[in-house]
């Protein structure tokens, strides 16, 4: 019997901003929770550019490992029970993809189960500016109950490091995962920033 708390899929598409998918992987291995990781080519590509981890040492922080061409794994079928996916960093091209139903990868089969499934699929959208076609493409999962979570994290809690930035949007989809954490330190009403005086 799994000793799991949550069982969720991760997504690791080629956006610039891998540090988020392996701090959430840290955080998410640390919380007990089961992940199933499947990585795309381009973001391989990224890690190469962006990374301090290995593609190996990134793989080794999840519990089971897929190739993005494994379209016959566990996760592209509706009858694996999961919590949900987040897909993080979420490149434009996978937007697109999970958008218009074009499951050509594991990565997007996964994300098209959870959609799907109506469980929650979690999107870390990381591109700026955005097209009118990316934010249409967001609209459409948005009208459908999917998260779009963009890499846009707040300042009020005066960050100091590019850990605390990452820290911040890692502990806002684990808040909609229901997943405890002290990543960040939350909103206080009695803060002064917006005073009047």
């Amino acid at each position: 019997m799994s000793t799991f708390v949550k069982r969720l899929v991760v997504g690791i598409s080629g956006a610039s901003g891998i540090i988020y998918g392996v701090r959430l992987l840290q955080v998410l291995k640390m919380s007990n929770v089961e992940t199933h990781l499947v990585i795309t080519r381009a973001a391989e590509k990224v890690m190469e550019v962006e990374g301090e981890l290995s593609l190996i040492q990134i793989r080794k922080l999840s519990t089971r490992f897929y190739s993005v061409n494994d379209v016959a794994a566990p996760i592209s079928s509706g009858s694996f029970l999961t919590d949900g996916m987040v897909v993080i960093p979420c490149s434009t091209k996978t937007l697109a993809g999970i958008a218009n139903g074009f499951s050509d990868n594991l990565l997007l089969r996964a994300a098209d189960v959870t959609v799907k499934e109506r469980r929650p699929l979690i999107l870390v959208v990381r591109e700026t500016p955005l097209s009118t076609i990316h934010l249409r493409n967001m609209l459409k999962l948005a009208n459908i109950g999917v998260t779009i979570l963009p890499a846009s994290p707040a300042f009020y809690h005066k960050p100091t490091t590019v850990n605390d930035l990452v820290d911040h949007i890692v502990g806002k989809v684990l808040d909609i995962l229901n997943i405890k954490h002290e990543l960040y330190e939350r909103w206080k009403p009695e803060c002064k920033v917006f005073s009047h005086k």
